[in-house]
């Protein structure tokens, strides 16, 4: 068995929409239409494959559901291959099915009961591996990783980990999370979230905007077009929501990915930055990626398209990187430009943040370095590369 996994199947759904098609036309165009302040109804998802108000209905499982059913076919042939008990579910969130919860304790609260079929295992963290291994007929392991923004990248290096020590032969790796006013609250108190669409590395920008959605990967040791090159994790505890103001970690952190894929920093050539719109992060990162890219690796923030998906950030963000990687999704090779104002604040360190017709090299390998920071300094990058 070769030691370098792949990517082979991916499904993503964002507010730029479901599946990889919208998402990709959504990401070259730089189209910020989904980032609306949120009226009335969300975007139905339609049910779980059983009955409604099951354990395990929230809409950050059908959401799950709908990128499990957009992977049907290479799943299947990946459980005949190596049997149930062989694939991990390993998966990120933070919000899980809190928004559930949220309405059923306001339904106690004005009538004096719970509503019928509420359980709170709607809500718990580890409902999400659980409801893809049930919904799979799967016995391998299967957990959440709940590390704030890095959770959906985390799940890469764990997951890498299980199939290198022999506990699985594959893994099926993202996450999700969906939105919930526990979030908006939380962020709101912080000053964190902008009044208007996020615009990351902007001298305007005023914060991040919240998004929603999810992105599922099966990791697989059988040979594919994009392979997960590298991982880097650090945690440097610096503050439990502020970024460490020079960088250090977050450079570390992508010099310890770049390490493990064994490439120099002048071998990326597209960077998906964290990119979150707070003054803080935005500034540090820049700091982080002139420190170790120097200024000219083109990169960009696909939050000002998708807004802040949190626990599913780094899923989502993986994604858009592997659609960018792809000849078949990508065939002239364009890089995602930096939707929003497209301008950098003058205070920050040079970085060069794409324009419009950008593209990649157009021959050979070509590997591309997506970011993750979290609270309390707990992040991780992840390196994807075209294998020919």
């Amino acid at each position: 068995m070769s030691a370098l996994l792949y990517l082979p199947a991916m499904a993503v759904a964002t507010c730029l929409g479901l599946g990889k098609e919208s998402n990709m036309r959504g990401l070259l165009a730089g189209d910020r239409g989904g980032l609306i302040q949120r009226a009335g109804d969300p975007v139905p998802l339609g049910h779980l494959p059983e009955e409604p108000n099951q354990p395990g209905d929230s809409r950050n499982n059908r959401l799950l559901a709908w990128l499990l059913a957009e992977m049907a076919e290479p799943l299947a042939k990946a459980i005949a291959r190596y049997g149930r008990d062989r694939i991990a579910v390993v998966v990120g969130t933070s919000t899980s099915g809190i928004a559930e919860g949220e309405a059923a304790l306001a339904r106690r609260l004005n009538t004096g009961s719970w509503p019928d079929g509420f359980h709170y295992s709607q809500q718990e963290t580890g409902s999400a591996a659980s409801f893809i291994a049930d919904n799979l007929g799967l016995t391998g392991p299967a957990y959440v990783v709940g590390t704030a923004c890095s959770s959906s990248a985390k799940v890469f290096a764990s997951a890498r980990r299980l199939i290198r020590q022999g506990l699985a032969d594959a893994a099926i790796v993202g996450g999700a999370d969906t939105l919930c006013g526990l979030t908006v609250a939380g962020f709101s108190a912080l000053g964190a979230v902008s009044p208007q669409p996020c615009l990351p590395f902007s001298a305007q920008r005023r914060g991040i905007t919240i998004g929603e959605g999810g992105a599922l990967f099966l990791l697989s040791p059988d040979p594919a077009e994009i392979a997960l090159l590298g991982v880097g994790e650090r945690s440097d505890a610096h503050h439990l929501s502020a970024p460490e103001p020079d960088g250090r970690g977050a450079r570390e952190t992508m010099e310890a990915a770049l390490a493990d894929a064994g490439l120099r920093p002048d071998q990326i050539a597209y960077v998906n930055l964290h990119g979150t719109a707070t003054q803080l992060n935005d500034a540090m990162e820049a700091r982080a990626v002139n420190a170790l890219f120097g200024p000219h690796v083109p990169c960009s923030s696909t939050k000002a398209l998708t807004g802040h998906t949190l626990g599913a950030a780094g899923a989502v963000e993986a994604a858009l990187l592997w659609l960018t990687l792809s000849s078949g999704w990508n065939p002239a090779g364009l890089l995602p430009p930096q939707a929003g104002d497209g301008s950098l604040d003058p205070e920050m360190p040079p970085i060069h943040l794409v324009q419009g017709g950008e593209t990649l090299p157009a021959i050979g390998p070509v590997a591309g370095l997506s970011s993750s920071f979290a609270f309390g300094g707990s992040n991780c990058a992840l390196v994807l590369g075209r294998t020919s």
